[in-house]
């Protein structure tokens, strides 16, 4: 039976393809999820995608996935650099958390360079575009073993 896995998204990334399209690329939120959902398949990984632009609504399918995910993949956005409160609720995950961001946030402003949710991730990817999201989930299926 494939283990579950919630794959998180925040705000402004459902703009993917439309929002600046010179860092983020021209793929849509719908084609990350497609590809996403293909190698999943291939791993015995059973996707749950979420996106929100609210803080609380994150926060609350973090908590969710306490029941129901072995494992999350999320891509923060903004809030990786002012939420504490994303923070709580993936410590108080017990599966793998594996961050990813689509810019390489190191080359970005200065507060971009520090993210609360790195504090729990067991790995962080940033600058591979949207394929960071297949290596998120590859690292993933390996740490589930």
């Amino acid at each position: 039976m494939p283990r579950t896995i919630f794959i998180l998204n925040g705000p402004n990334l459902n703009l993917l393809g439309q929002r600046q399209p010179e860092i983020y690329g021209r793929e849509t939120l719908a084609d990350v999820e497609a590809a996403t959902a293909a190698l999943c398949a291939t791993l015995g990984l059973a996707p749950r995608f979420f996106q929100s632009n609210h803080e609380g609504v994150l926060v609350d399918t973090i908590q969710e996935a306490r029941q129901a995910a072995e494992g999350i993949v999320i891509n923060p956005g903004a809030l990786s650099h002012t939420s504490v409160a994303l923070l709580d609720a993936l410590n108080a995950f017990d599966g793998p958390v594996i961050e990813v961001h689509i810019s390489n946030i190191h080359k970005r402003e200065s507060f971009r360079h520090h993210s609360y949710v790195s504090l729990r991730a067991e790995g962080v990817i940033a600058g591979l575009g949207t394929e960071g999201y297949l290596a998120a989930v590859r690292r993933l299926a390996t740490l589930l073993g």
